[in-house]
């Protein structure tokens, strides 16, 4: 027999007291290879979900770390929404992924503490917005409505182009009864609209839609945000029912143009 861990080979018999010894040896030893084998094949280490440190505590308190410091204290010093590559950036951190993470934290720790703050996403970025239930509040307390100075006519435009769009002047003015150049001047002066195309009828108007600006300002990620939008904002015409109608006027068309045999025969 030849011993598995050398190049010798036992000349003693089957039965005897030295190929017992030998064979439990070779017991004991395949089981220390074995377990060897098991430790190094396993994971050296387990990957956290992040690298942030910051946690709660039992009465809800939410313990911040220099990261998670670091990132409120940019949403709170920025005017506009910040995108999460400026973030990490700004804030130190190591990606999009983490800037995700440690938001989600913070809007957790504002909803535990009844806060008037909140962390929300808009078209541009993250942005550090107060509650919609202190807006009444702070618009009496800070007159934000005339440091914007949107007035009624202005609000009134700017309401129908963010439902409307992409809209016309003359649809805007149908709508309000009134002329609304001035108005939609102004809005294109702040930011809020800009030219989106022009509408293929007589003399190519221009299509007005709101801005990533609008967006902003009213908290929004997108326009079909806006509330009540799936019931009086504008609904795009389906393509295949628009197609089945100019398919149904191509024949009704070609109808027209061709006379049938009983025209051809009684002209005759």
């Amino acid at each position: 027999m030849t011993n598995p861990f050398s190049t010798q080979t036992i000349p003693h018999p089957r039965g005897s007291a030295s190929w017992e010894q030998l064979r439990n040896g070779h017991r004991s030893h395949s089981g220390q290879q074995l377990h060897a084998v098991r430790f190094l094949s396993g994971p050296l280490f387990t990957l956290k979900d992040s690298i942030d440190d910051s946690f709660f505590l039992a009465d809800g308190r939410l313990i911040r770390s220099n990261r998670l410091a670091r990132l409120e204290a940019v949403l709170l010093i920025s005017n506009a929404a910040v995108t999460a590559r400026r973030l990490v950036q700004q804030a130190g951190l190591v990606d999009a992924q983490e800037v995700n993470q440690l938001i989600d934290l913070l809007n957790q720790n504002y909803d535990r503490t009844d806060s008037a703050f909140r962390v929300e996403r808009t078209a541009t970025g993250f942005l550090l917005m107060t509650r919609p239930a202190l807006v009444s509040w702070l618009d009496r307390l800070h007159q934000r409505q005339s440091q914007m100075k949107l007035s009624q006519p202005m609000m009134e435009t700017l309401t129908i182009i963010a439902y409307q769009q992409p809209v016309t002047r003359a649809n805007v003015e149908s709508i309000r009864g009134v002329q609304s150049a001035e108005m939609i001047r102004q809005l294109i002066d702040r930011g809020l609209v800009q030219v989106g195309g022009e509408e293929d009828s007589l003399g190519r108007p221009f299509l007005y839609i709101t801005s990533r600006q609008f967006l902003d300002m009213f908290g929004l990620g997108r326009v079909e945000d806006l509330p009540d939008y799936d019931t009086i904002g504008r609904q795009p015409e389906p393509e295949s029912a628009a197609a089945a109608a100019e398919e149904e006027e191509a024949a009704v068309n070609s109808d027209s143009d061709t006379p049938n045999k009983e025209t051809q025969v009684s002209s005759r």
